[in-house]
């Protein structure tokens, strides 16, 4: 069994070697999305998607909530499916929705906005990892 220390070595060195790609996607004030792409022991791609929201406190310090999801190379094609589906259905029931920015989570109150997205909808493809070409 390895010691303590030499272990903190190795999970260290593995959690360098493993990162292949990373990208961020701001969204609003508050929100940032990181899109995470790594590897296992056994070379197989994994994407991790995080959803970082800056929350701030009443002694006016401020701290991170973060959610992830883990997204395994046997489910790229599914997922991605899903996602451009909700998004084409959403788009559909709901067109003017396609280019302004949203109001806030939870209501109308524009003061606390911070799902917007001054940019617009961007598509996402995940051909990179799968390795083969993204449905259309």
């Amino acid at each position: 069994m390895p010691k303590p220390n030499q272990r903190a070595m190795e999970e260290q060195e593995f959690k360098g070697r493993n990162e292949v790609y990373s990208k961020s996607v701001r969204a609003g004030k508050r929100r940032t999305y990181f899109f995470d792409v790594k590897t296992t022991k056994a070379n197989d791609y994994y994407l991790v998607i995080t959803e970082s929201k800056k929350k701030f406190n009443e002694d006016g310090s401020s701290s991170y909530e973060k959610h992830k999801i883990f997204l395994y190379k046997e489910d790229f094609d599914k997922f991605a499916e899903g996602l451009t589906e909700t998004i084409a259905h959403i788009r559909t029931i709901a067109p003017a929705m396609n280019h302004e920015p949203a109001s806030s989570e939870h209501g109308n109150d524009s003061t606390n906005n911070d799902s917007n997205n001054d940019s617009g909808y961007s598509d996402l493809k995940f051909e990179d990892l799968s390795g083969e070409p993204a449905k259309e």
